[in-house]
């Protein structure tokens, strides 16, 4: 039997009501993990739910595992087969393929990266538009924005206002009817889909009805409207249903997230029960005071204080610097010297900020001081744009089945293959069961593709068939290098990026990619074994899914991110730099008049630190080649003042910056005799 006895009595309420719907108000680090999973297996063990009825759905892949393992922990040795737990995503991924005669999809169907939708979309509106490639990003983010809305491309056009509109309503049709033609999904599609089949297919709806009879949805704040919609139909008018959301930590409406969303819950199920999490299990009390402060400046549809038990802890640090550099130097020093104090490790410390170019002067500062640091969302090397295209290559050198690939590089660079050629090749392909590769060079396409497509697929088929013999019979670094030579990737390069600086950086990431295949083909051979062209492939391959798994390594390094992709982390010792009006908040913000999303990232970044808080900000700052005056940010005023230490609010004299220069050095070197 589960054991609800580590839960509060509030935890311990959530965990046990299943009379009705439920939204579970969890404020930050008050254990709504630890909610979820025990009530999980709560139905299971208590309420007799068999596993393959109940859905939990969140919003990452991490938390999606975490939370399985947790789950299976609690329900003991096969206690939790059948059950799913997945992300959005993937629940309207299964939905789809489970579902294909209805959605139109056939098996196999391919999930389109944003890069390689942004190519169609930039195809398209080339074509029918004349368009240089200016609005490609407009037109791709409009779209998502409508798919996110369930918005078709039929009503896109009704609602059309102005030309600009009615531009992104025609490419959205042609793009969704290319997508078809591919057998393809974007992102976003794998949540419209699902909802759309569940909302004009009653039989569909119902299937799965039958099949889920309880979900639980993490994160609610952080729905769009088709994310809520999928999940009312779901429901349906049955009751079993747990939301866990907090709308003071919803940072994400600059991508469709809908904190209202938890207030609509109580008009689309008006027997709804609130149960709130106010306790705090990591930070202090002084902490929590700063965090409550601020976010009461928003207006709120549901009330509520976090509090702890932990002790007020040490007063938050305001620390205003002469200007960014000794900003940067300030944090970079102060965590060498706490590191000791505290004997702490650097993992422990955490600096964050609004944006990512931010990050370099903390970095350069870190590394002067020989500081070891790991910078979250930084791009991987397979992740850049020009390695996608040459892998797509090599991908579809040692695998001509890979229509993925095929799409990415058909058009890269660009070869006059249009959308309905490229749509007539992948009907012609799914008719004759081969990949489209395949069939760019049966003599059948003839019968629908005019003479000059027919020719252009033709050579390319033929060439690529060439270079493929080469790099298998031949030297397959040679024939690598012949490709590139061949489409003149160094021109493309040229011509697709903002510089010359940056097209020769770009290229040199190819170049460096090309010599590690040559490095394992030559290590292979002194070792005695064949290393061939799809070893070497397939193990770049395996080499960028270790790479994204070693993200989530946690060595002992300083944590460098933004605020938004802090959420849902925690470190005992957190530094927020850059606390300066038109950086946070930000000038975007300011003039868009949406302060309050902004206000509810500084909650989620003073909520990130466990023990000791401190923002800095600079009284002066280099940006665009010009050092400007700053003022600064208004959320520091929002502070208690009872529980902060303003320091450099009035300038320290000469003497005084002398006199903290030397405690902060003597107390280095007494730390450093200690040891």
């Amino acid at each position: 039997m589960v054991d609800l006895s580590q839960l509060n009595p509030r935890q311990k309420e959530a965990a046990k009501y299943i009379d009705g719907p439920l939204l579970v108000l969890a404020g930050a680090g008050s254990g709504k993990t630890s909610v979820i999973t025990r009530k999980i297996a709560y139905l299971i063990d208590v309420c007799g739910i068999k596993p393959h009825h109940i859905a939990a759905v969140t919003f990452t892949n991490k938390a999606a595992r975490e939370m399985k393992e947790r789950v299976m922990s609690l329900t003991g040795k096969g206690g939790a087969r059948g059950l799913t737990v997945s992300t959005f995503h993937n629940l309207g991924l299964n939905i789809i393929r489970h579902e294909l005669t209805t959605s139109g999809y056939k098996s196999g169907f391919s999930i389109l990266d944003q890069d390689d939708c942004r190519g169609i979309i930039r195809d398209v509106m080339q074509r029918d538009h004349g368009d240089d490639g200016d609005m490609v990003e407009l037109v791709q983010n409009t779209v998502s924005n409508l798919k996110n809305d369930l918005v078709t491309p039929e009503e896109a056009i009704h609602q059309a206002q102005s030309p600009q509109e009615m531009l992104i309503a025609q490419t959205y049709s042609v793009y969704q009817r290319m997508l078809k033609a591919y057998n393809a999904v974007d992102f976003d599609d794998l949540i419209m889909v699902p909802t759309l089949l569940f909302r004009d297919h009653e039989e569909v709806l119902g299937r799965w009805q039958k099949k889920i009879r309880y979900l639980l949805v993490d994160e609610y704040q952080d729905t769009n409207t088709s994310q809520y919609e999928l999940v009312k139909l779901l429901v349906g008018h049955r009751t079993g249903l747990t939301v866990v959301g907090d709308d003071d930590q919803s940072i994400y409406a600059w991508r469709g997230a809908r904190p209202e969303n938890l207030s609509l819950l109580k008009k689309d199920f008006p027997t709804l029960k609130v149960v709130k999490l106010e306790q705090n299990y990591r930070s202090t009390g002084l902490i929590l005071n700063a965090a409550n402060k601020v976010i009461d400046n928003n207006s709120h549809e549901f009330e509520k204080k976090l509090w702890s038990d932990m002790g007020y802890g040490d007063p938050i640090r305001i620390l205003k610097c002469r200007n960014d550099e000794v900003e940067a130097e300030r944090i970079a020093s102060e965590i060498v010297e706490r590191r000791l104090r505290y004997g702490a490790g650097y993992k422990d410390f955490a600096v964050l900020y609004r944006g990512n170019h931010q990050s370099r002067a903390i970095e350069m500062k870190l590394q002067a001081f020989q500081v070891p640091y790991k910078l979250s969302g930084g791009q991987s090397f397979f992740g850049r744009n020009e390695i996608k295209d040459v892998m797509g290559y090599l991908r579809l050198l040692i695998n001509p089945t890979d229509d993925a690939a095929f799409l990415r590089i058909i058009n890269t660079p660009r070869r006059e293959i249009g959308p309905s050629t490229i749509e007539k090749l992948s009907e012609y392909a799914a008719r004759r069961g081969v990949s489209m590769m395949e069939a760019t060079t049966e003599v059948g396409l003839e019968q629908v593709l005019a003479a000059k497509a027919l020719d252009r697929l033709g050579r390319f088929g033929h060439w690529l068939e060439t270079i493929a013999k080469n790099a298998v019979t031949d030297d397959p670094v040679a024939a690598i290098k012949e490709m590139l030579s061949d489409i003149d990737y160094e021109g493309h390069l040229a011509q697709n990026s903002a510089t010359p600086a940056q097209a020769e950086r770009r290229m040199k990431n190819v170049w460096f990619l090309v010599d590690s295949i040559s490095k394992m083909i030559e290590n292979g051979e002194e070792l005695g074994d064949e290393v061939t062209i799809e070893d070497a492939v397939g193990k770049l391959i395996l080499r960028d899914m270790l790479e994204q798994q070693e993200q989530e390594d946690e060595t002992d390094q300083v944590q460098l991110m933004t605020l938004h992709a802090s959420k849902g982390l925690e470190f005992p010792h957190v530094y927020i730099m850059g606390m300066e009006e038109e950086l946070m908040p930000h000038r975007n913000s300011i003039e868009a008049d949406t302060i309050e999303e902004e206000r509810r990232l500084m909650y989620v970044g003073i909520t990130r630190a466990k023990r000791t808080l401190s923002l800095t900000y600079a009284g002066k700052r280099r940006q665009y080649g010009e050092t400007q005056n700053t003022t600064h940010s208004r959320f520091l005023d929002e502070l208690p003042p009872d529980d902060i230490e303003w320091e450099g609010k009035t300038e320290l004299s000469a003497e005084q910056q002398q006199q903290r220069g030397q405690e902060t050095l003597s107390s280095l070197r007494n730390m450093l005799g200690d040891l």
